[in-house]
């Protein structure tokens, strides 16, 4: 039998201590994926509802700019189908004129509605016409983009002078909720008044 010296066998002993790790355990693969998949869901959950509220406010900027087109487009409209159409010689309610109107909505040629043709809104000649209008719509006017697809509008009108301490009948409150894809329901009120 060889005998090797103590200093041989001490430098063996050093040279096992100093060697660099060989790579991961098993162990310490499982764990780190474990660690890895926790973190990913606790971020995919932080941020995925932040995408939505993201992409919820711009539907609510373009439900602004449809809503507000809306409502431009009907304060446009004269008062009343009993007042003058070019705004201000004859208001319907006043003395020698004819009473405003009583049943809101498209005039329909029955019970003393005037107009049998008010099917569509470009045929709307005043404010209260557009009471009961809803729409599923691409854009108000046809052109707009693609991108108000799927847009809900419904508008409703009702007399609301009592609400300002007026004769209820000279003024009336329109209201245009426009709905996003999302389901966001947004209103615009605004007051015509009798002049």
């Amino acid at each position: 039998m060889f005998l090797t010296s103590h200093k041989y066998q001490s430098n063996l002993h050093c040279k096992n201590k100093l060697r660099a790790p060989q790579g991961f355990t098993l162990i310490e693969l499982i764990v780190g994926i474990v660690v890895l998949t926790i973190s990913l869901s606790i971020v995919s959950t932080l941020i995925a509802p932040a995408e939505e509220k993201s992409a919820d406010n711009v539907l609510q900027i373009k439900a602004s700019k449809l809503g507000q087109s809306l409502m431009s487009d009907i304060i446009s409209r004269a008062f009343d189908h009993n007042s003058d159409m070019a705004g201000g010689l004859v208001r319907c309610g006043e003395t020698d004129a004819p009473a405003c109107t009583a049943i809101l909505g498209p005039e329909d040629g029955l019970g003393g509605r005037v107009d049998a043709d008010e099917d569509s809104r470009s045929q709307y000649n005043d404010v209260d016409d557009f009471d009961g209008f809803s729409e599923k719509i691409n854009s108000i006017d046809g052109e707009l983009d693609g991108g108000y697809n799927e847009f809900f509008i419904a508008v409703s009108v009702r007399y609301a002078g009592a609400d300002l301490g007026l004769a209820n009948t000279l003024v009336k409150r329109i209201t245009v909720t426009v709905t996003t894809p999302l389901g966001t329901a947004i209103e615009f009120t605004s007051h015509k008044a009798n002049f």
